[in-house]
């Protein structure tokens, strides 16, 4: 069964450390996307430094991914962009999730993480009158589903 969710939410990420983040979900995108301030490839690994002076909660977090790849990305103006992917973990009423998330510098948007359509398929229904559902959910514990 599908879970509704909103057109915005506030989520965890676990794994990398990142607790209480504002995310928007985005049916126009395919792939998620986080603020990635620095990166820094290093042999193998893939340095991360989660840090932001404009997204809450978004404090100097330093991740390293042992497996990570590059991917094409098109931007909703059509620009295409090459970034890093890694694999993660995404928290949504109370529920881990895995999800692949491309890196990117995310400051001057207002959300630091998009939710794209490749997380989405078969998991939920975005409704988009409504907002936060996840993160209300998981504090009052009901749950609206489809």
């Amino acid at each position: 069964m599908k879970k509704i969710i909103g057109r915005v939410d506030v989520v965890d990420f676990p794994k990398l450390g990142l607790h209480d983040i504002n995310v928007k979900i985005d049916t126009g995108a395919y792939t998620s996307a986080i603020h990635c301030s620095e990166i820094i490839e290093e042999g193998n690994t893939l340095r991360c430094i989660f840090n932001s002076a404009t997204h809450q909660n978004f404090g100097k977090t330093e991740i390293v991914f042992g497996t990570f790849w590059r991917t094409d990305v098109k931007s909703s103006n059509g620009y295409k962009e090459n970034r890093y992917k890694v694999k993660s973990e995404v928290v949504f009423f109370g529920k881990t999730y895995k999800i692949n998330l491309t890196l990117s510098t995310r400051d001057d948007m207002r959300f630091p993480v998009l939710i794209g359509r490749q997380f989405l398929k078969r998991k939920f229904i975005v409704d988009v009158d409504l907002e936060n559902i996840s993160f209300l959910t998981s504090k009052h514990e009901h749950s609206y589903t489809f």
